[in-house]
């Protein structure tokens, strides 16, 4: 807004909750629709972009989400969905294909939380996993929500788990993590981006030491993002997980609707797919016919203790 807005017209923020929940994602889009909404950036979850993003379609509302990875939400040929993220038959390759080369001999558990993310990317995981040779020892479903995992880990035991595939969010995963530990199971957990959240040391303790994921190289430390980095630390903001993202998604909008000399949003996204490579914190973005980032990449990230004392995810 401070430099000028998009096409000299100045941005009005309108801010909806979806709670992480499908049925709630969908209320917010229909009011967003009532209000006036042009674009949304979100949302979060895949479970709820993509039940959102018909609501958008039929409404004319551009919607780029930072973080809902799971394949369906740009494979269904809507005109109005992208991401500035990658997806999970990308993550899930990195994953499986890590667990191929480093754990074997393994007795591996795959456990998701029945979300179109968590287990989309778990079962991506395990097909991946599967091509190179290994087979899991169990295969089992939670429930979001859930707080006690007992049964989960006593099957864990029984089965000889060393190592844990999990899809779903940081707030189980820290969850499983300590009631494992507690319990004597000395597995490691593996994870993809849905725990990529310091909120994941916070509820399992000193037991996520160890504790692996995957996740796009850590966009803080792109030289494209040294300054906004600096500005949100200033104000006592730390840019973790997705928030680049969601930032990348603004600049790609603003750019795409410059490019096509209107702020009608199916010129936008036209423009999105056209008239890329787009200059973002996250590097150049440029998107295929679908809305996908067509530069996507994971690598594998572990918790660590930090200087200060905290842990935390540290490229490996």
């Amino acid at each position: 807004n401070a430099a000028g807005g998009i096409n000299g017209e100045q941005i009005k923020l309108v801010i909806g909750d979806d709670v992480s929940d499908p049925k709630q994602g969908v209320s917010v889009a229909n009011k967003f629709a009532a209000d006036g909404v042009k674009v949304v950036i979100g949302h979060f979850n895949s479970g709820v972009s993509i039940p959102a993003s018909e609501v958008y379609a039929e409404n004319g509302i551009l919607e780029i989400s930072p973080a809902a990875t799971n394949p369906v939400f740009t494979d269904r040929g809507l005109w109005n969905t992208f991401r500035t993220c990658g997806r999970d038959d990308q993550q899930g390759d990195v994953a499986g294909k890590y667990i191929v080369d480093n754990y074997k001999d393994a007795k591996v558990a795959v456990i998701h939380d029945k979300t179109p993310y968590g287990q989309g990317l778990a079962d991506l995981t395990k097909a991946a996993m599967n091509a190179g040779g290994v087979t899991e020892v169990m295969y089992e479903g939670i429930n979001a929500g859930d707080k006690d995992f007992s049964a989960l880990i006593a099957k864990m035991k029984e089965a000889g788990v060393s190592l844990v595939y999990y899809g779903g969010l940081h707030t189980e995963a820290g969850l499983i993590i300590r009631q494992m530990a507690d319990q004597g199971v000395t597995a490691e957990l593996m994870s993809g981006d849905g725990i990529v959240s310091n909120e994941l040391a916070s509820i399992a303790g000193d037991a996520v030491e160890g504790t692996l994921n995957t996740f796009p190289p850590d966009p803080r430390l792109k030289p494209e993002a040294t300054k906004l980095v600096e500005e949100f630390r200033a104000s006592g903001f730390e840019p973790e997980a997705y928030t680049m993202y969601a930032y990348a998604a603004m600049q790609v909008l603003t750019d795409a609707a410059k490019a096509a000399g209107s702020n009608d949003t199916m010129a936008i996204a036209e423009a999105l797919k056209a008239k890329g490579p787009f200059k973002t914190v996250l590097g150049e973005l440029s998107f295929d016919a679908k809305g996908d980032v067509t530069r996507p990449d994971y690598v594998m990230y572990e918790w660590k203790k930090g200087d200060d004392g905290k842990f935390t995810y540290v490229q490996k």
